[in-house]
């Protein structure tokens, strides 16, 4: 069933059944990081940079500005002028959890901003060359982040962080960039889409986009599922 076997299927349920530690083993399935973040140098007396103080990857973020370091796996397929359209920081969301942030610079004067809530088993540093692309095609803009626990961004992956993690995706992409709510289009895939109904349900904004949206937690696992448990995840 969906590849588990049976020793992980008893590990599974033979945990309590709530909602958080099920979809948590269903649903989430972090990689390994594809990218670290890099200071930028910072001006000195004489107008040369300051040396870099090294990458950016679990550890709390400080003031200033960061580079993304893609690594092999990140596969980048464009060169560095548009690695140059990349933004990157860090934000902190309300569960005290650091999350990374990548705005993607790809029209100038954009009318739209795409708050991209990417799928599972992937980071921003492999999706980056996916928003360049996309951006690049449609005419927007695109903002996306890291989940809890996936890319740099601290913490475990759970329900509960993921509405936090893109609540702090999108205060940060308001007030950093002052993009307004009829401006922002979200944008959720596999996993995103969970977020991302939820913000749409709290705030207003330009339109809502659901890629292959999941039906419940307990369906990810087992497809043929047609009963709604009580214990069951991001239920229908």
């Amino acid at each position: 069933m969906n590849g588990l076997s049976v020793s992980e299927l008893c590990c599974l349920f033979c945990c309590p059944p709530c909602p958080g530690r099920i979809a948590a083993k269903l649903a989430f399935l972090p990689p390994d990081p594809t990218y670290s973040l890099v200071p930028e140098p910072e001006p000195g007396p004489g107008g040369a940079g300051a040396a870099p103080s090294g990458p950016l990857r679990t550890s709390a973020a400080t003031p200033g500005r960061w580079k993304i370091h893609l690594t092999e796996r990140a596969d980048f397929q464009y060169g560095q002028r548009e690695l140059d359209t990349i933004e990157v920081f860090v934000t902190k969301s309300a569960r005290a959890n650091r999350i990374a942030c990548m705005y993607v610079r790809c029209v100038p004067g954009a009318r739209y901003t795409v708050l991209f809530s990417h799928g599972n088993a992937v980071d921003l540093g492999q999706m980056c060359s996916f928003y360049v692309g996309l951006g690049t095609r449609i005419g927007c803009n695109i903002f996306s982040y890291d989940y809890s626990g996936y890319g740099i961004s601290s913490g475990r992956p759970s329900e509960k962080n993921l509405y936090a993690d893109i609540d702090a995706a999108w205060q940060a992409l308001r007030t950093r960039y002052g993009i307004s709510p009829d401006s922002i289009i979200l944008y959720g895939q596999s996993i995103g889409t969970v977020p991302t109904v939820d913000l749409a349900s709290r705030y207003e904004c330009a339109a809502v986009v659901l890629h292959s949206p999941l039906t419940s937690g307990m369906r990810v696992a087992f497809p043929d599922t047609k009963k709604t448990y009580c214990f069951d995840a991001f239920p229908k």
